[in-house]
This record gives C-alpha cells, structure tokens and sequence, in this order.
C-alpha cells in the first residue's frame, strides 16, 4: 500500500498523466483508480479521476496482479493493437479458469506457440512467470473466499480445492498465516516488538513466531508505534519482553555494520504481492557496500521494463537494512527516495564502504 501510494501522489508530473488527462487512444498502458479498485485505458469515457488516486501499469496483467480489476466501459482487457497482448491474455485467462494448474506446454498448444516464445511473452507482458501469475489468482481467490464464506470447509472447495491437505499447504506458503487466523484478520497472531535507539535515530523492532516483520526507522518512537498498529490492526502486539532484547540487537548491529552481524541469519515473515517478493528475494542477494540501480534490478528478474514497479516494491519493503532497499539507487548513481530519509540512506551506504574497504 506504500508503494501504490508514492507512485499515485507523483500521478501529475508522470509523462503518462497527459495521456489520461487528453484520453489519448495510442497509450497502450492502462492506469488503476484506488478509489474504485478499477483499472482502465488512458482512452476511457468514465470520469477522470483524482490524481492522487491513480497508479499506473504496463499491462492489464499487470494492473489484475496489482489487485485492480478491469473497467465494463472501455474494456480494457480486450488488445488494442499489441500482438502480444493477445495470446497472454489467453494464457492468463486459461490459468484463471482451469481447476488445475496447466503446464507450459498446455498454455503454449493453447494459444498456438512454442513453450519458448509462450514463456518469454507471458514474462514480459506480466513480469511474472505462469506459476507466479498461478499462485497469485489462488491467492486471491482464497482471500476472496475466506472473508465471503461461513466456515473454512465452504472456502476450501469454493476457492477450487480438491482437498484440504492442498489447501491448507497453499494458504500456509502465500498468506502466511492459518485459515483461520485470516478470516479474523489476524485476531490472536502475537507480535514482540520493542522501540529503541540507535545512531540513526529511533528504531522498531516487531517479529511473529516466524520472524522479523517490520523494521522502522524514523525520529519519534511513538510515531513507528502508530505505523506498527496501522500495519497490523488486529494482531495482539507485546511490547518490552527482555527476551526479544537479543533480537533487537541483532538488528541494532546490522544498522550500526558490527563485525558479525549477519542478515541471512534473521528470518523473516514478510509478505507482498508477487512481484514484490521477487523484488525483494533479488535486494537480499546485493553484497554490503555494493549497489545496484533499480534498472539492474528489474533486469535481474527477468523484468526489464518494469524500472517504476521495482522502485515501488522497495518504498514497500517492512523491514529496514535487513531487506537492503537502500543498496538501490538512480541510473546516474544518486540517491533516489528513501522512506525511512534519504540521509539515513546516506549514511548506511558510507558505513557499508567503509567496512567493505577495511
């Protein structure tokens, strides 16, 4: 939601707004409302939207991944005049509707191309692969179905499971959490968190039983308290157990670049969307005191044009300097936003060469 929400307040000094703003037929983009959760062409009749409420996205793929769902008007789905257009949505469609997961062999017969082609035109039109584009409609559809549903047993077969085994396995690996404990929006979850201090000013700390979840920097220890609550509303959160001291001086060490203090070493429990996991699996693997532009980044995963959604999935990162976002900077090798301050940013990339060159 961060993310979404730095890219929408750029909105009017995005090249793209002028297309939305003039309904401009050529934009072959589409753009999402946050207001309506509807994605439309920069070409649509419908009203034009508040800027601070639109995101913008390459593909319609990419706007359904997002979580947007597409506009009765302008149809936005239908291809205007993108040869690949056509037989990704195909694909997409097909991964949507079948009760199984097809393979690449079936997804490629069924639009009349090579498992090769089929493949590398799915990647980049959506920027995932046809298993993550899988995992994500699951993923929706078990959302959808645990808040609609009165009990667990209805959501394992309305969201199209043949088994509970298989449904249970596919809820503990993308939401993270029971059936259960989703449908009550995280009631009775318990996260340890303590607030502290450092050299770079106030820090947060808060972990379930599966690890880190959020790191926050900033200046007020009582305003990372509030960010804390707003991220998990229903979550019991405990506060100063002397327990959790050695985990917050794991994380204290890696800000503050102690000899040992490893990352690897600290689980997490992050969660994202799809692309935004990948975005961060691929800043864990930046080495200390080394950076990467956010067009390396995107290139890395296999998503070359996707340079905005990879800046987006680092505003979005939970946990400061343990997922490195601040290892990513501009093209030009300046410091780009920082969410937890651009000096702070600063400062842990001194600290990172520094020790690199000792």
């Amino acid at each position: 939601m961060k993310a979404a929400g730095a890219q929408r307040t750029t909105a009017l000094s995005d090249p793209r707004w002028a297309a939305v703003a003039e309904r401009d037929e050529r934009a072959t983009f589409v753009y999402s409302v946050a207001s309506t959760g509807i994605y439309c062409r920069p070409s649509c009749p419908a009203r034009r939207p508040r800027p601070e409420n639109v995101a913008f996205h390459p593909s319609p793929v990419a706007a359904e991944l997002a979580g947007f769902r597409p506009c009765k008007r302008c149809k936005p789905r239908e291809p205007v005049s993108e040869s690949v257009a056509r037989p990704v949505i195909a694909m997409c469609k097909l991964l949507e509707e079948s009760e199984h997961a097809p393979s690449l062999r079936a997804l490629a017969q069924h639009v009349a191309l090579s498992e090769g082609h089929a493949h590398r035109s799915f990647v980049k039109a959506t920027g995932v692969t046809p298993k993550a584009y899988r995992d994500a409609v699951l993923r929706r559809r078990i959302q959808r179905e645990l808040r609609q549903r009165r009990n667990v047993t209805e959501a394992i077969y309305a969201a199209g499971f043949g088994s509970a085994g298989r449904f249970y396995e596919h809820v503990a690996r993308t939401l993270g959490m029971s059936p259960t404990e989703y449908r009550e929006g995280a009631r009775g979850v318990t996260i340890r968190f303590a607030v502290g201090e450092c050299s770079l000013g106030s820090i947060l700390v808060a972990a379930t039983e599966r690890g880190v979840c959020a790191v926050l920097l900033g200046d007020e220890p009582e305003a990372l308290l509030h960010d804390l609550e707003r991220r998990f509303p229903h979550a019991e959160l405990v506060g100063a157990e002397p327990a959790f001291d050695a985990m917050v001086a794991r994380v204290v060490g890696v800000v503050e670049t102690r000899p040992g203090a490893a990352v690897e070493a600290l689980p997490l429990d992050v969660r994202g969307t799809v692309f935004q996991e990948r975005v961060w699996r691929a800043l864990r693997k930046i080495p200390p005191g080394v950076t990467k532009t956010y067009t390396e980044i995107a290139a890395s995963i296999g998503a070359p044009r996707a340079v905005r959604a990879v800046a987006g999935a680092c505003a979005a990162n939970p946990v400061a300097v343990l997922i490195p976002c601040h290892r990513v900077v501009r093209t030009d090798g300046s410091l780009s936003g920082y969410r937890w301050g651009i000096e702070r940013k600063r400062e842990l990339l001194r600290r990172e060469r520094s020790a690199r060159e000792r």
